[in-house]
């Protein structure tokens, strides 16, 4: 199986080795560099319905860039597109088949027997999260992960009994166990519409309250208000 690893500490690489015959998938624009022992190709993971599918649902390219050990032993480094800080997951291994779903843009690279399959969600987290709009991407198989967010990351631990609540700019991925619903940082007693204007005047915006037993990657920074604030600054 490839052996992915994160080297460097500030806006770091992902190295991945792989045997002869093994072979990864990642997202277009990835690669930065590999040795001649590798051969790269571009490719509609899954058909061009799933193709269309994770675009739609994860903001990924059409073409993904799929790398393969064809001549021999070789190595490669990829780098996500925004600045910040990559973990690798371990798919399908740990204590019940572990899963996870993937917000919008935080996926990297996967080994070859991870699936990225796209499924709905509910109405109310389509119209208000940051996930993909009704769609959302949910690993399947067994392998590694490796994924992005923006500036650093952290894991955090839900059990029962200690929900979290989280902005959802700021979620990369979660086991897909956890349970999540759309809400806002406000409290109840405004009704629907005086919360919503609260929450959007107040700047915090939607959130996603995770329930169950699970674990959740977070990052520090939000694309969003990062591109807001920088096209608010003078030329």
């Amino acid at each position: 199986m490839p052996v992915f690893n994160i080297t460097g500490d500030v806006d770091p690489f992902l190295h991945v080795s792989l045997a002869k015959g093994e072979k990864i998938y990642c997202e277009s624009n990835a690669m930065v560099m590999m040795e001649t022992n590798l051969e790269l190709k571009g490719k509609m993971t899954g058909g061009i319905g799933a193709a269309l599918m994770r675009t739609f649902a994860n903001g990924e390219s059409f073409f993904q860039q799929h790398i393969e050990a064809v001549r021999g032993d070789g190595d490669c480094l990829l780098s996500p597109t925004l600045p910040g800080a990559m973990r690798v997951l371990d798919v399908g291994k740990e204590l019940g088949a572990q899963q996870y779903m993937i917000s919008d843009g935080a996926f990297v690279a996967a080994s070859a027997g991870v699936e990225l399959k796209v499924r709905t969600q509910s109405l109310g987290n389509a119209l208000f999260a940051q996930s993909g709009g009704f769609f959302i991407t949910e690993t399947a198989g067994s392998g590694q992960l490796a994924v992005s967010g923006f500036g650093a990351m952290s894991i955090l631990e839900v059990t029962p009994g200690k929900d979290v609540v989280i902005d959802n700019s700021h979620v990369v991925c979660w086991d897909s166990r956890l349970q999540y619903e759309i809400s806002m940082t406000t409290g109840s007693g405004g009704g629907f519409l005086g919360n919503l204007i609260n929450s959007q005047t107040s700047g915090e915006g939607m959130v996603l309250k995770f329930s169950g037993t699970g674990k959740i990657l977070v990052c520090s920074r939000n694309r969003a208000a990062f591109l807001a604030w920088t096209q608010s600054k003078p030329a």
